[in-house]
């Protein structure tokens, strides 16, 4: 899977994916080269889910004030 489609797929999507190959991967039937492939695709997906999440993170941190503008938001206050 090229890495502009793994983009398009949500968090979600990615996820599952992801849980599929791990399975896939622990089973241990798959040939070297095919083993490889699923690893390479499974990094990219791990990776694509770390950044939606990082991204949801950075929404969560921010809060919308009255005036309209996004702030951080800090849990001490």
């Amino acid at each position: 899977m090229a890495k502009t489609e793994e983009k398009e797929l949500s968090f979600e999507e990615s996820l599952e994916k992801l849980e599929t190959i791990v399975k896939e991967l622990e089973n241990g039937n798959a040939k070297l080269d095919e083993a490889i492939e699923k690893y390479t695709e499974a990094m990219n997906l791990a990776s694509n889910c770390s950044k939606k999440l990082e991204n949801a993170t950075e929404t969560v941190n921010k809060i919308l004030k009255d005036n309209g503008s996004l702030e951080d938001f800090n849990i001490e206050e």
